[in-house]
């Protein structure tokens, strides 16, 4: 995620967006924030990646929104062993509960002053 630009710089639809919305544990912080950037770099490397979208509130939501090439990219990502394995932690440690939906973008408008 580019940090001067959170809003991702996707393609021309159609392509995929994983939206990953969690609601973080209280009771173990340790080594998360290592991992998600781990796993920002990740994903970034993968072939199929697009760009991604990610907000956490003080309360512990958070939203990432991953954009994909297509299906076959996203299902190779969350086969990365790496990535199953910050899964595993997640679910034992680092959430309280999590949800991953997956949409097809069909169509996009925004807008950019100047």
């Amino acid at each position: 995620m580019n940090v001067s630009n959170p809003i991702a710089e996707t393609p021309l639809p159609p392509y995929y967006a994983v939206i990953f919305t969690s609601r973080r544990s209280a009771n173990d912080d340790s080594g998360y924030q290592e991992t998600a950037q781990k796993m920002l770099a990740l994903a970034a490397q993968q072939d199929g990646y697009l760009g991604v979208e990610s907000v956490r509130d003080a309360d512990g939501a958070g939203i990432t929104v991953s954009y994909w090439r297509d299906r076959d990219s996203i299902q190779c990502w969350r086969e990365v062993t790496e990535h199953l394995l910050a899964q595993d932690r997640g679910r034992t440690r680092w959430y309280e509960r999590y949800h991953v939906r997956i949409c097809l973008i069909e169509h996009e408008y925004g807008f950019t002053p100047g």
